[in-house]
């Protein structure tokens, strides 16, 4: 039972980064944004020459977008902080992701409503350590993937979803939104960033994940009814993604801004001394 429940955790963190359209059921292609997933754009489809899209997103929406991609991704770490709102309450949580060999996170959750210990969870390229803040022992416990992938919702799940919480993801999936549409510049945290919104389905964030992986996310979180989400990303000047909110439904949203790039996380594991091994890890 407690090793479910740790699975459980793991899982539910890494959605939390990755992204609330994780908890949809796969829509029908009629259920798809805008009846497509293609990326075309109410402002204007790819640039066959021209303004320059990152001076003139309005202009050729896709092209900038697929630049702030290749930008983002070419930093290979970034610091986060989100914040996730349902009818459960608040749940903040700050950290930073590493992508420069496989995809690796250090992140520290915080209970819905701020009641209980925060969580302090270390995904490796081999294994999940979580740290639940309980005094006394080793505060840390060590889940390898291949013993969590004999749970449900396990390991392997949880190292495919753990891929999608890079950055430039979200900026992929925008450009698959058939509604997708340029709002304009706005101020993020000092910073100047252009705006963009459209709609996406599981089809366009589960894309990359095996067929099995995308089965078990929808039956681990099947709860949700609703088969898209509103998605809103902000790009700065220098083509980096600052900003991500997702609306799933009526009563779930997430925030997630995004700073520091190229900036060293620590993804070292905790010294042997201060680790459990779960067994079979």
């Amino acid at each position: 039972m407690r090793s479910t429940r740790m699975t459980a955790i793991a899982a539910g963190v890494v959605i939390m980064v990755a992204g609330l359209s994780a908890c949809n059921d796969k829509g029908s292609d009629g259920d798809k944004a805008g009846g497509s997933t293609g990326g075309s754009s109410s402002t204007g489809g790819s640039s066959t020459g021209g303004s320059d899209p990152a001076k003139d997103p309005a202009s050729n929406p896709l092209d900038a977008l697929n630049a702030a991609k290749a930008a983002t991704e070419a930093k290979k770490s970034v610091k986060l902080n989100s914040t996730i709102t349902s009818a459960a309450g608040q749940q903040e949580s700050k950290g930073g992701l590493d992508w420069s060999d496989g995809t690796q996170m250090n992140i520290e959750v915080s209970p819905p409503g701020g009641k209980g210990r925060p969580v302090k969870a270390l995904y490796t390229k081999d294994a999940v350590y979580m740290n639940m803040g309980l005094p006394g022992g080793k505060p840390w416990v060590k889940h390898s993937y291949a013993s969590l992938s004999k749970e449900p919702g396990g390991g392997q799940l949880i190292k495919e979803v753990l891929s999608t919480a890079n950055p430039s993801q979200p900026i992929e999936w925008m450009t698959a939104a058939g509604d997708l549409k340029v709002v304009g510049k706005e101020d993020v945290r000092g910073v100047q960033a252009t705006h963009y919104s459209g709609t996406i389905t599981l089809d366009v964030q589960g894309k990359k994940l095996s067929p099995a992986a995308q089965e078990a996310l929808r039956k681990q979180l099947a709860k949700s009814k609703d088969k898209s989400e509103k998605l809103d990303v902000w790009i700065d000047s220098n083509n980096l993604l600052v900003k991500k909110q997702e609306k799933l439904g009526s009563t779930q949203t997430a925030v997630v801004f995004y700073s520091a790039y190229g900036d060293k996380v620590d993804v070292a594991p905790p010294p042997a001394s201060q680790v459990t091994e779960r067994p079979g890890s």
